[in-house]
């Protein structure tokens, strides 16, 4: 089965060890997020993607020198 292009809340709070009402607010931050770059969202989901990119490195390196 191949992976869904959108995580539910249980997922997010999950993944991020976090309670699920706190998993709420990080879904309703990055769908804010999506919205404002023109995105349709879904209510208590959040693109798979875009929450991977938002929270996990993504292969680019950063400088602090």
């Amino acid at each position: 089965m191949t992976e869904q292009p959108f995580m539910k809340v249980d997922e997010v709070a999950a993944e991020l060890g976090v309670s699920k009402s706190y998993a709420y607010k990080v879904v309703q931050m990055l769908n804010a997020e999506l919205r404002e770059k023109g995105y349709l969202t879904v209510s208590g989901r959040v693109n798979r993607r875009y929450f991977m990119e938002k929270f996990y490195y993504n292969g680019t390196e950063r400088k602090d020198s």
